[in-house]
């Protein structure tokens, strides 16, 4: 598996470098202002927030967000995911111990259980839950009324989510890849935080090579501070950062070893392509989901790849990233 992919360290964040307001959240600037009114708009009605849907790749801070969306309401906030709501059962007893107001966050929104999710409607537009009492022909329901909350999904997959799930969230909002900019002001306060020294140089280096994405900014500064320890007397400066990321096998793209395998594999192995899923699969010994989900989205964000009808073809810039002539 790839050791940069955020979702395999989804919980080695330290919570002391989440923020706690908008203003502290640092990029989504645009996200962040309607936020910003939605709350206030909210507030002055004395009114809970509506149901929210955060989109985006793995590590851009969904549930950073709504942590701090339930902070800037005031109100408590309950987290789970929807894999791990099995039956019906499972959501109505955690709906029933909200209180008004409270937010309800399911990360991995789009694999909730169909019977689950059934649930969710009624609860969502009425506050409303269908409860069946006994079985068989004289089983009957029951609608309970359910506090005024507000759920936040979160997903990486929004074409998985059903349409009546979907149109039923108030508003929804994609996070972006951030920039370089972003994430280095990212890495120095989060080092700042950390008491981590490092210079502009250096955390121009971290973030530089974080695939845009602030989880695995912070992951590679705790590593360049291990490294610095050792090996840089404790200070972080861009030398030091690069020769921390040599050693993890990052590049100045920020692709790991299995990144340049793949390119390596569609330019070496198959003349730059077209070569399918299934083919690159099997030679990198990975699932094809794990491929196409992990592997491919950084890929093709940086211009590497392109996914044709025919198979993934590498690009001109990947043959120039690992020094190969283009073909005529």
């Amino acid at each position: 598996m790839d050791p940069l992919d955020p979702e395999l360290h989804a919980g080695d964040d330290d919570l002391s470098l989440r923020p706690r307001t908008l203003e502290e959240f640092i990029g989504q600037e645009q996200l962040k202002e309607n936020l910003r009114i939605f709350v206030e708009a909210a507030r002055r009605r004395g009114e809970p927030l509506d149901h929210v849907l955060l989109a985006g790749p793995p590590g851009l801070g969904k549930t950073s967000l709504c942590r701090i969306l339930a902070n800037e309401m005031g109100v408590n906030i309950s987290i789970t995911s929807g894999p791990t709501l099995e039956r019906a059962g499972d959501i109505a007893a955690i709906l029933t111990s909200l209180e008004d107001g409270d937010f309800l966050f399911i990360d991995e929104i789009h694999r909730l259980n169909r019977a689950v999710e059934e649930v969710l409607y009624p609860a969502m537009e009425d506050f409303e839950i269908d409860i069946v009492l006994g079985q068989g022909p004289s089983a009957r329901t029951i609608r309970m009324d359910v506090p005024r909350f507000t759920l936040v999904g979160a997903t990486t997959r929004t074409g998985l989510i059903t349409s009546p799930l979907r149109d039923r969230f108030g508003f929804s909002s994609r996070l972006d890849y951030y920039s370089a900019g972003e994430l280095q002001r990212l890495v120095e306060r989060n080092a700042g935080i950390l008491g981590i020294p490092i210079d502009e140089g250096g955390a121009r280096q971290l973030a530089g090579r974080s695939r845009g994405t602030p989880r695995i900014a912070n992951r590679l500064l705790k590593r360049a501070r291990d490294y610095a320890e050792v090996r840089g007397g404790g200070f972080i400066d861009e030398a030091t950062a690069r020769a921390a990321l040599e050693m993890l096998g990052v590049d100045e793209l920020g692709l790991d070893r299995v990144d340049r395998e793949y390119l390596e594999l569609v330019i070496r192995k198959f003349d730059g392509g077209p070569v399918g899923l299934g083919t690159i699969a099997v030679a990198l010994g990975e699932a094809r989901d794990t491929v196409e989900d992990v592997y491919e989205p950084y890929l093709l964000q940086s211009g590497l790849i392109q996914r044709t009808s025919r198979g993934r073809i590498a690009t001109r810039r990947a043959y120039d990233h690992l020094g190969v002539p283009v073909p005529e």
